[in-house]
């Protein structure tokens, strides 16, 4: 899921623990019928309904068990901090053997993205490195939950739930909640509308797939916009599924070209073209930095 304040990678992943044992330890599992018997996914509903979704479809995915809030999720992405985390884990002498090995094992793959979208192997490796460790991490929350949870925070009953039981004055008052709640509701909102278009395109159950509690997805981490956009179908199978190696890689190729990395690009010009993957600048330097030492 590039392009986003929102998009998340595996080293988010590695401080969930300790977010929801110190920040978030007190929200509560939430039940399908906890807000006053209605369903949990009302307001989501009737969105998409109105935008034109079918019925019965949109009925059987929300009448299925596997459906139901995702609060605890949710609460992680309204105190993310990126100035905490870690990314030297990255670029330790572990991490850079690890990503020699991915590509030398994908080096066919990496040379044929290389050659089609002029990018570098060791900068899309790189990027695949700090997403999700090459792929071995991809999360673990239901998306179909993560985005429908959020967009229903539209609902002023869905928000003080949630509100409830992550306030802490120390670093979230009720105006900053209220504030990224108008924001997000709505962003997930336009996530949850093209992970259906996605999944209903590539025939998938969008209800048995895992990703970042952003709602990102697969091994290079796309939200359900960039891979309408942007994801590429990497191994020429028809389909396009980001968990797999062959559509992850040519997926970050295309991306970083659509966003100005070409043959012999400036440090300057690197720089922007990762941002627009993830607008954080802690994420630009250590993708560089890891292709850096891949080259020695």
């Amino acid at each position: 899921m590039a392009k986003s304040i929102y998009k998340f990678s595996v080293l988010h992943w590695l401080i969930m623990v300790f977010l929801i044992t110190f920040t978030i330890s007190a929200v509560p599992y939430f039940p399908a019928h906890a807000l006053s018997g209605d369903s949990p996914f009302a307001p989501v509903r009737s969105l998409l309904l109105q935008d034109g979704f079918d019925q019965n479809k949109i009925d059987q995915i929300l009448d299925d068990p596997r459906v139901e809030p995702a609060f605890r999720s949710v609460s992680l992405f309204f105190v993310h901090s990126e100035a905490r985390l870690n990314y030297d884990q990255f670029t330790t002498t572990e991490s850079i053997e690890n990503a020699l090995q991915y590509i030398q094992k994908h080096k066919d793959l990496l040379v044929e993205a290389e050659k089609k979208y002029g990018v570098d192997k060791n900068v899309i490796t790189a990027i695949l490195m700090v997403e999700t460790r090459l792929g071995t991490f991809t999360g673990t929350s239901p998306t179909f939950n993560t985005l429908a949870t959020m967009a229903s925070l539209k609902d002023p009953a869905r928000r003080n739930i949630l509100f409830e039981n992550i306030s802490n004055p120390r670093r979230l008052s009720r105006e900053q909640f209220e504030k990224q709640a108008d924001r997000r509701w709505n962003w997930a909102y336009g996530q949850l509308k093209a992970f259906l278009e996605y999944t209903e395109r590539e025939n998938m159950d969008p209800l048995s797939i895992y990703g970042s509690y952003a709602g990102a997805i697969g091994i290079a981490q796309f939200l359900p916009t960039s891979i309408l956009a942007y994801a590429k179908d990497g191994n020429h199978d028809g389909r396009i599924d980001l968990f797999t190696h062959e559509d992850a890689i040519a997926s970050v190729a295309n991306y970083l070209k659509t966003f100005g990395w070409k043959p012999g690009i400036t440090r300057e010009e690197a720089e922007k073209a990762i941002f627009a993957y993830n607008r954080s600048s802690y994420y630009v330097n250590t993708v560089l930095t890891i292709s850096e030492l891949l080259e020695k």
